[in-house]
């Protein structure tokens, strides 16, 4: 008998798919939630990276077609005899304004009146509609505007607050935007410096404002994007502070430089050209108030209430229009309750396609054959799976 041992021959690895099943012991379960786990955060990888730039696909081609209408709405402008009036602008900006940038004082001469001039007719929008275009040259900002700052509103890009005035009309017109998601058209805000310009083109022309200050306030300080004093024409910005979160809102504020600007200035017409006085036809497109050449109003009418109702007349300033301002990012969990159904309806469409890779792989007896079938519906479906989760998040800009 020989003394050598005879080299042992390693058995072959038997498949994944001819395996016996593994008994549902302890062992199994601890596998599966382990399993479970790591494919839930992976998915919250996943969700994170579309919020970050699944978000902005969307954004992108929404403005791309927001500019074709907008160059659309200003080719088809027209003009009516309405009178208007310049606001004025005060030397220093407003006390409640703290900021600690350059002072870069901008060449605006206050108390200025222009000659009267026909003012363009404001069109009956509905939110979501394109209604400016706003440049920030100093960051790199040029969006289009759209009515509204609804979540569905900031998805297509900036949001202009209904209630406010819009930019080139007295008061203070005001407009909120994403930071972080949907192209976040505000991410560098905060490298504003006073005297920075914000232009704004409506269909009244092409207005210049000029950045005044900077502060962060409370998600729910609204007073922020009020009218304090319905004679000037302001612009505020509003977006989240600090970036990647929805903590605390960062407001930036601007006055109208007048020598800059090529626009005519009104009175204030709110809630996209709706009749402003209990004569005004319901289905007429604007309705703008008389103001005597070279005076400065001490209130300006606003449009009806947002029942629409011609009978009620607010003044811009006015408690009744400021407290109807809702903070545009304010809303909570779950707030869109349209989205459930949705979410559902993905959720299992998501967990179908899974399914259906596994038994691919199963009969072909090899993981990259269902990979290879299930990857592209799985992606598909998961893209619309998370759009529908984020309507049921508070809004993170």
């Amino acid at each position: 008998m020989s003394d050598v041992a005879e080299p042992s021959v390693e058995p072959g690895r038997v498949r994944k798919f001819d395996r016996p099943p593994h008994p549902h012991d302890w062992r199994w379960w601890i596998g599966g939630l382990g399993k479970t786990l790591i494919a839930a955060g992976l998915l919250m990888f996943g969700f994170v990276a579309y919020q970050l730039w699944g978000t902005g696909i969307e954004t992108a081609r929404a403005q791309n077609a927001l500019e074709t209408e907008f160059e659309d709405l200003l080719a088809g402008t027209t003009t009516t005899d309405a009178p208007v009036i310049v606001n004025t602008v005060p030397d220093t900006a407003p006390d409640a304004v703290p900021d600690t940038t350059p002072d870069i004082t901008p060449d605006i001469t206050p108390d200025i009146t222009v000659p009267l001039e026909p003012q363009a007719v404001q069109p009956m929008v509905e939110e979501g509609d394109p209604i400016a275009r706003i440049e920030m040259p100093t960051i790199g900002v040029d969006n289009i505007v759209v009515a509204g700052v609804e979540k569905s509103d900031l998805k297509r890009g900036p949001g202009h607050y209904p209630e406010t005035p819009m930019p080139g009309q007295l008061g203070n017109a005001a407009i909120a935007g994403h930071r972080t998601t949907y192209g976040q058209p505000f991410f560098d805000v905060d490298k504003l410096r006073n005297g920075d310009e914000i232009v704004v083109t409506t269909v009244d022309g092409r207005f210049v404002y000029r950045v005044t200050g900077q502060q962060i306030v409370s998600p729910s300080d609204y007073k922020v994007v009020a009218t304090v004093d319905p004679t000037k024409a302001t612009l505020t910005l509003t977006s989240c502070h600090p970036k990647w979160t929805a903590r605390e809102r960062i407001i930036i504020t601007s006055e109208l430089d007048t020598a800059a600007s090529a626009g005519t200035v009104g009175a204030a017409v709110l809630n996209y050209g709706r009749p402003i006085d209990e004569t005004a036809d319901e289905n007429d497109a604007t309705v703008v108030d008389s103001v005597p050449t070279g005076s400065t109003p001490t209130s300006e009418p606003v449009a009806a209430d947002t029942d629409n109702d011609p009978s009620t007349v607010a003044e811009v300033g006015s408690d009744a229009v400021n407290t109807g301002i809702a903070d545009a990012f304010n809303d909570g969990w779950f707030s869109d309750p349209n989205a459930n159904g949705q979410v559902a309806l993905w959720g299992l469409l998501l967990a179908a396609v899974g399914v259906v890779s596994y038994l691919v792989s199963k009969k072909a007896k090899r993981d990259w054959v269902g990979l290879t079938a299930g990857i592209v519906p799985f992606v598909i479906v998961l893209y619309f799976f998370f759009q529908n989760v984020n309507r049921l998040l508070p809004p993170n800009l």
